[in-house]
């Protein structure tokens, strides 16, 4: 196997791991584990009825390897079928790759098997009240990290412009087509209708090597930032500190760039201080908000 088909499955092999271990976290059974874990279950997928991931949380669990798949079979499709092709000749690669296979169709057979579970079990509605519950289950009380970082109009950013005012902060990038854009979405419905009360919207790009500054305003109209929602960049190394700071988990893939990360939205009080940590639901944010 050359050393370019080797690459190629090897990249292959870390989309796979990746995979298992995100669907691992959306669906292992999670009876007696810590709060922390169940909370950074909801926080990345979201919580529908039954425990399942909401839409979000499945477009990201089968978006993201689908789109990393689809990347590296364009960019380096020759090599995969090298790769392949040098492991069906030797006894211990036919090995690997036939475990693999099992292990894929019986990890996705277990999924199955726990979708079509909760699914046929009773249907509830959403209420307020659950909504209310999910707001108090993401109440924290950190300090907000200080950032100074440039919006898309070339402007200098950081939190102490905004002392006094709710604050919404929430993550993403422009080349996402999963989770980000409904993220986004989410977040930004929720500014709009909180707009009365002066609410901001801060996106800070988890791609600043894309999202350059000159980028941030076609990204930021993709995403319909509209008055007093800002999308936020800078260096790399500025950008990368701030995220950090910020506790954003976020894992690049080296060979095509994307990232996987969870949805997470952040509610900031007037006082300075983070105040909820949520999911991409409208509803939660604006209740979040109005909590303050």
């Amino acid at each position: 196997m050359t050393p370019r088909g080797a690459l190629a499955m090897g990249a292959l092999a870390v989309i796979l791991c990746i995979t298992a271990a995100w669907w691992a976290l959306a669906l292992w059974p999670l009876a007696g584990a810590p709060a922390w874990l169940e909370r950074t279950r909801e926080v990345c997928f979201g919580a529908a009825p039954g425990g399942l991931p909401d839409a979000g949380g499945w477009i990201l669990l089968i978006g993201e390897p689908v789109g990393l798949a689809a990347v590296l079979a364009v960019v380096w499709g020759g090599a995969l079928k090298e790769g392949f092709r040098a492991a069906l000749v030797r006894p211990l690669g036919r090995v690997v790759l036939g475990g693999t296979a099992l292990a894929v169709v019986t990890g996705i057979g277990a999924a199955a098997r726990l979708v079509a579970q909760v699914q046929g079990e009773p249907f509830t509605v959403r209420t307020a009240a659950d909504v209310r519950a999910e707001v108090a289950a993401g109440r924290v009380n950190d300090p907000v990290p200080e950032f100074r970082l440039v919006d898309q109009h070339g402007d200098s950013v950081t939190m102490d412009r905004f002392q006094g005012r709710p604050v919404i902060v929430t993550f993403g990038y422009g080349h996402c087509e999963t989770v980000c854009p409904l993220t986004v979405h989410a977040a930004r419905a929720a500014a709009g209708r909180l707009s009365g009360g002066g609410a901001v919207l801060l996106v800070v790009t988890l791609d600043p090597w894309r999202d350059t500054p000159e980028r941030l305003g076609s990204v930021a109209r993709q995403w319909e930032l509209g008055e007093g929602m800002y999308l936020l960049g800078g260096e790399v190394a500025t950008v990368e500190r701030a995220l950090s700071a910020w506790r954003v988990p976020r894992v690049r893939n080296m060979a095509t760039g994307d990232l996987s990360h969870p949805a997470l939205v952040y509610v900031v009080s007037p006082a300075g201080r983070i105040a909820y940590a949520l999911g991409p639901d409208t509803e939660a944010i604006v209740a979040a908000v109005e909590a303050l």
